[in-house]
């Protein structure tokens, strides 16, 4: 064995989920690395410099915020694991958020970091409901949300025993299933509860500077533990034999070995990678190529695949549908100049129910998320440099990928940004003069479902991944565990949480 690249730990991704785990084995002296096809860690939850801006993806918010001392929480628990300070993240809870529905949010939730606020808001715009609402709550509050062997369970079905009206269901699913839901129309009621935490029982906050804030903390954490990190050095393919990875074969061809594996980057993304016996040359599951995130295309055939085994098979393990674009839209002002001082996020939906599904062409404009990141409730005299507006659309991933050259991509990007923004302008106070979004524009950026698969490497452009989760993170590769987007925690402190949970229980606690 060449000690020089071996590892008692290999982390595939760069993620929150990668990090974490890499910063909770380095606390305790393993020998870990990180490998990470692209230039900047962070995976969906990164930023990205365009024209001397830095722009976040992803993080909308950190979920799960609770006020300083209060114990037994998820961030508590991130907190202490990693080691961090609660004051290093610098997080500033939100303002106030709503869930807007009809064609112009006719009928609205308002919702804080203080759960008590949204229990009035349905006891005053659903009065018959209440009893049911609050039976629900205490089915939420009492359920083992971090169970990793727990029976899944149709949320929709659950809250229906409570729930009699739909729009009140629909008005609750709408901001956990734009939040981390990987299934459409219904979510495992586990996930349900793990966002019905993490958004109404918990809370949203930001740092001031955004997402770059958490990964420069991580960052400095795993450095003073000791933790390795090869960035711009993917994993191309995992060598299988006698039931183990055996060994990691580079982007560059270099050859490293690990005890244990944990890979980040998806259940289906991680099957593409594995390659049965002794690594006679021939590409892994759907190629090289195919867990790149460099093609436009990337196939999602199962044929002729090398699959690990049939708990793990595409068939089980299925890609996922739900992607995003997301406009962002920097302003000259603050949002609270043009009359949009109040809300933090807006969820809307302008339809008679809400249909959290693929879209059935480029994008599906009736719902979608409003973010206006100056409206936190930062210091006193602090804001951000410019105002900010995002806007977030499920969409189709076929449909982005199969335009037919770059000038169809730019064209569609442009037909689309005017009609999500249109769309989520119905759901904010009006504007004081029709033209006055133009006037304080001063620059546009939108992402696409294909932008999320050139720079993740997420198939099917999937924020959330499978529809399929593995709790306790194992495949039918012994030492080969898988954390993150398809482990099942979900948002970023999840994320976080997923790394470190599958880290202890697979890895510190393992015998030998």
């Amino acid at each position: 064995m060449n000690t020089a690249n071996h590892y008692d730990v290999a982390i595939i991704g760069a993620g929150m989920a990668g990090l974490a785990a890499g910063i909770r084995l380095a606390h305790f002296g393993k020998r870990v690395c990180i490998f990470e096809r692209h230039n900047a860690v962070g995976g969906l939850n990164s930023f990205y410099a365009l024209a001397g801006r830095k722009y976040d993806v992803g993080l909308h918010a950190m979920t799960n915020w609770v006020p300083p001392g209060t114990k037994g929480t998820p961030l508590g628990k991130l907190l202490r694991q990693l080691r961090i300070e609660r004051d290093e993240f610098a997080l500033h809870p939100q303002k106030r958020s709503r869930v807007a529905f009809g064609p112009a949010g006719e009928t609205s939730l308002t919702f804080t970091n203080d759960f008590a606020v949204l229990e009035a808001e349905v006891a005053q715009k659903f009065p018959a409901q209440i009893d049911g609402f609050r039976a629900l709550v205490a089915v939420v509050r009492a359920y083992d949300d971090v169970s990793l062997d727990a029976k899944p369970e149709s949320a929709r079905e659950i809250v229906r025993r409570h729930l009699t009206d739909p729009l009140l269901e629909d008005m609750l699913f709408c901001p956990v299933m734009y939040y981390g839901s990987a299934t459409e129309r219904d979510m495992e009621f586990g996930q349900f509860v793990i966002m019905f935490k993490a958004l109404f029982l918990e809370g949203f906050a930001r740092p001031l500077d955004g997402v770059r804030v958490i990964l420069r903390v991580l960052l400095e954490k795993y450095r003073k533990a000791g933790g390795e990190r090869r960035m711009k050095c993917g994993v191309k393919r995992i060598i299988a034999a006698a039931g183990r990875a055996d060994r990691l074969v580079l982007d560059d061809g270099t050859e490293v070995t690990a005890t244990h594996v944990i890979s980040t980057i998806g259940a289906a993304e991680t099957e593409r990678l594995v390659e049965r016996g002794a690594g006679s040359g021939e590409q892994g599951a759907g190629g090289a190529d195919a867990s790149r995130g460099d093609r436009s295309e990337p196939s999602v055939s199962a044929a002729g695949s090398p699959l690990l085994a049939p708990r793990a098979s595409l068939d089980s393990h299925p890609v996922g549908r739900l992607s995003y674009c997301e406009t962002i839209t920097v302003l000259d002002r603050p949002p609270a100049a043009l009359g949009w001082g109040d809300d933090t996020i807006v969820f809307f939906n302008d339809s008679p129910r809400f249909a959290y599904e693929q879209s059935g062409g480029a994008v599906d404009a009736r719902s979608g998320v409003i973010c206006l990141p100056n409206n936190f409730a930062y210091p006193d005299g602090a804001d951000l440099p410019e105002g900010l507006f995002r806007c977030t659309c499920l969409a189709n991933y076929d449909h982005w990928t199969r335009l037919p050259d770059e000038a169809a991509y730019q064209a569609e990007k442009q037909r689309w940004y005017g009609d999500i923004q249109r769309s989520a302008l119905r759901f904010l106070p009006p504007l004081p003069t029709p033209d006055a979004l133009a006037r304080a524009t001063l620059a546009t950026d939108m992402f696409t479902p294909r932008t999320i698969t050139k720079f993740t490497g997420h198939l099917g452009g999937a924020i959330y991944g499978s529809p399929v989760k593995i709790r306790d993170g194992r495949t039918p590769l012994a030492n080969l565990y898988l954390a993150g987007t398809d482990q099942g925690f979900l948002g970023i402190v999840g994320a976080m949480l997923s790394g470190i949970s599958m880290a202890n229980f697979h890895v510190l606690a393992a015998k030998g």
